[in-house]
């Protein structure tokens, strides 16, 4: 059992003939077509690796990936840097606006994989957006309601532009893509979720939290995001839970992987 949730060699891309379009945007709740547009969501609490598998899902589909998280920390970071409280929501929104922030959908990571880098102000935001000042302040800046609207609509622009998309993050299912093809709900347990954080922070950072109180943080912030007045974390009810506390990254996709197949052959 991996709780690092390492990646996947073995599952080989659905091979799908070139994307087209629906005739009537009312046949998306009917059915839908690998060789069409699709929107999949996959949410979830904080922690929980939907990045990670948002990207090798899309990597097997054929799908562009669509990492909500960034944005937020992405805003978060442009704040802090501004010196912008979240209070001064005006000047908030402003200077996100004025940042033209954006995906480079041509990046990938160290290992080949496609990984949509988020760019603001013309600069990569990549590495910027992992510290730890950021991680300890998204939340709260994530509760602001305007910058989640701004948001929201940014995403849906997005996923206008890039028709076939898997996109992830708390409120995906629920709020912004309420209609989507295909919904995920992906969880794990606040230990395992504080195992995999503490190891990815020892790889990437050289950095040794204590255990307890990320497990502490994390069950904090699980609470904390369910009693949102906007885009709380809530499993949409047409959403696949999948449970990942014994499952590893290429466990996880397999079975993602399989339940979008027999949703376009229903």
């Amino acid at each position: 059992m991996s709780r690092a949730l390492p990646q996947p060699a073995t599952l080989r891309p659905v091979e799908v003939a070139a994307p087209e379009r629906f005739a009537h945007s009312e046949s998306r709740k009917a059915m839908f077509r690998l060789d069409q547009d699709m929107i999949v969501t996959i949410d979830g609490p904080a922690a929980s690796g939907k990045t990670a598998t948002a990207e090798e899902l899309a990597r097997v589909l054929g799908l562009q990936v669509l990492s909500t998280g960034a944005m937020y920390r992405c805003a978060t970071a442009i704040a802090m840097e501004h010196k912008i409280a979240r209070e001064h929501t005006f000047r908030l929104l402003e200077i996100v606006r004025k940042s033209h922030m954006h995906f480079n959908w041509h990046a990938k990571t160290e290992e080949g994989r496609p990984s949509p880098e988020i760019i603001a102000f013309g600069k990569s935001y990549a590495k910027r957006i992992t510290d730890e000042e950021v991680t300890s302040n998204v939340s709260e800046f994530s509760e602001v309601i305007p910058l989640r609207e701004l948001m929201v609509g940014m995403q849906r622009d997005i996923a206008k532009a890039h028709p076939r998309l898997i996109t992830e993050g708390r409120d995906q299912g629920s709020v912004v893509f309420p209609d989507a093809d295909v919904k995920f709900f992906l969880w794990a347990s606040p230990r395992v979720r504080a195992e995999r954080r503490r190891q990815q922070l020892l790889v990437k950072k050289g950095i040794d939290r204590d255990l307890g109180e990320l497990e502490k943080e994390i069950a904090a912030r699980d609470e904390n995001d369910r009693r949102k007045p906007y885009g709380a974390l809530v499993q949409p009810e047409d959403a696949l839970s999948i449970n990942s506390d014994k499952l590893d990254l290429a466990g996880v996709v397999a079975l993602m992987r399989d339940h979008v197949l027999a949703k376009a052959r229903a």
